[in-house]
């Protein structure tokens, strides 16, 4: 379970006539971060920066950020900075500076690159993602009403319905507490199976599908 975004998110921020171009991005590796920043790099091309940071793993372990000619330690590592402060992982964040002609100064291009980290952010929207397990779970017709009310009462998605001799249903789910109540009901008449462990973003406890 770690702290993450959702999806890409672009945002933009004008400050003393200059544009500051806010990307987050869910990333997985840094070869995808890398990636990414050289697309960003051709896409704005004629922009006067793109200064990038970005945090791989849940372990944190890859950390890297880049000025990109910007005063040392006024972009990228204020960029970084509010990465870890938020404890996000698997983020990439770029913020594009296409320059108005007003110096901001160390100060104000930290304020700068830490707003349009912020702006990003919030257009991608932070997500906690973490492992849930793939349930098959089979049973007879007589059920079904009642298991199908139980799972939309407890908001959970139902991702396949199969109909042979049997019902099957497929859920998400992270705890268990669902398998019992559906033992509950039926009697212990249901057969439960794995199918996978996948990882999946939620906001306040719910599945963002």
């Amino acid at each position: 379970m770690y702290n993450s975004v959702l999806k890409h998110g672009i945002d933009e921020v004008e400050i003393k006539k200059s544009t500051f171009i806010g990307q987050a991005f869910f990333v997985r590796t840094e070869e995808e971060a890398l990636k990414i920043i050289e697309e960003i790099k051709t896409e704005h091309r004629s922009a006067t920066h793109n200064c990038h940071a970005y945090i791989i793993g849940e372990d944190a372990l890859t950390q890297r950020y880049s000025d990109d000619g910007e005063p040392s330690g006024t972009a990228g590592v204020p960029m970084l900075e509010v990465l870890k402060k938020e404890e996000l992982r698997n983020v990439l964040v770029i913020v594009t500076r296409y320059f108005g002609g007003i110096k901001l100064g160390a100060g104000g291009l930290v304020r700068a690159y830490t707003k349009g980290v912020s702006i990003a952010l919030d257009a991608a929207k932070r997500v906690v993602r973490r492992d849930f397990s793939r349930m098959s779970i089979k049973y007879d017709y007589t059920y079904h009403g009642a298991i199908i009310n139980l799972l939309n009462n407890e908001n959970f998605k139902i991702l396949e319905e199969n109909y042979t001799d049997k019902v099957e249903v497929v859920i998400d789910i992270c705890e268990d507490d669902i398998i019992k109540k559906l033992n509950d009901l039926t009697s212990a008449n249901i057969e439960v199976e794995k199918i996978k462990t996948i990882e999946l973003p939620t906001i306040d406890g719910e599945i963002i599908y």
